[in-house]
């Protein structure tokens, strides 16, 4: 993602440099099990983070924080200054959402000196290729926010957050990792709230916790969704849980 001047692109506003969504707009989700098309790491070795973190000289920091199926990236620029020196990375797989993200944080970073290099985004299927960025135990955060209900039983394997997927989260979380979800949909509230209640190696994050957590607040309101379900006056449905040690086996 190198360094540009936003304000030669008819894309961007000429007031806040900023690119205008309506030349970026997308479907609202996409089918995370089809075949796409963009290039994958072979491994978490193999992820170049000269292209997307270009303010960072020490090569041996890693990505810390994820934020799957990132959207118009709200989370990424409300984290970025609050962890500056943290690097933190949007997965998210539709092509149009993805560059409008790019193009948001390259205007940020030209408007902003010094500020928004520690975040940036990446075009790629989480569900499928998770373990192709990131080691054992590599992030200390994990976001899934509002992601896609897929109403029809048939297809909750589409499910971003299921006890399958949650054996790949655990294997790249670190131990006292945490994991944010919201949706404004009860349904699959529930549902993810029980896949994490019943995974071995993941436990509910206390009320008290919570309370004094910043990016709790930033769950329902950093985001498009979010926005919109406050606007509209609507319900949000959070669970919050920690990775833990493996239980000693039998």
């Amino acid at each position: 993602m190198p360094d540009h001047d936003p304000n030669l692109n008819p894309t961007h506003s000429k007031t806040t440099g900023l690119p205008r969504k309506r030349f970026y707009r997308a479907r609202a989700h996409s089918n995370p099990l089809s075949d796409s098309h963009f290039p994958v790491p072979i491994s978490p070795a193999q992820f170049d983070y000269s292209l997307h973190f270009p303010g960072f000289s020490d090569r041996s920091q890693k990505i810390e924080f994820a934020d799957v199926g990132c959207g118009f990236g709200g989370l990424l620029i409300a984290l970025a200054p609050l962890f500056p020196a943290t690097l933190m990375v949007g997965m998210e797989l539709r092509d149009k959402v993805t560059e409008y993200v790019k193009e948001r944080i390259l205007a940020l970073r030209a408007s902003n000196p010094g500020h928004y290099h520690n975040a940036s985004v990446v075009r790629t299927n989480s569900m499928k290729y998770i373990p192709n960025y990131f080691h054992k135990g590599q992030l200390t955060k994990m976001f899934f926010l509002f992601p896609d209900p897929h109403f029809k039983e048939k297809n909750h394997r589409r499910r971003v957050i299921s006890p399958h997927l949650l054996d790949e989260y655990a294997y790249v979380l670190t131990v006292g990792g945490i994991i944010y979800t919201i949706t404004d949909v009860e349904e699959l509230g529930v549902w993810m709230k029980a896949c994490l209640e019943e995974h071995p190696l993941f436990e509910a994050v206390a009320a008290t916790e919570l309370q004094a957590d910043p990016v709790v607040e930033l769950l329902s309101t950093a985001t498009e969704e979010g926005q919109k379900v406050a606007r509209n006056g609507g319900e949000t449905f959070t669970a919050v849980y920690r990775r833990i040690q493996a239980p000693p086996s039998s």
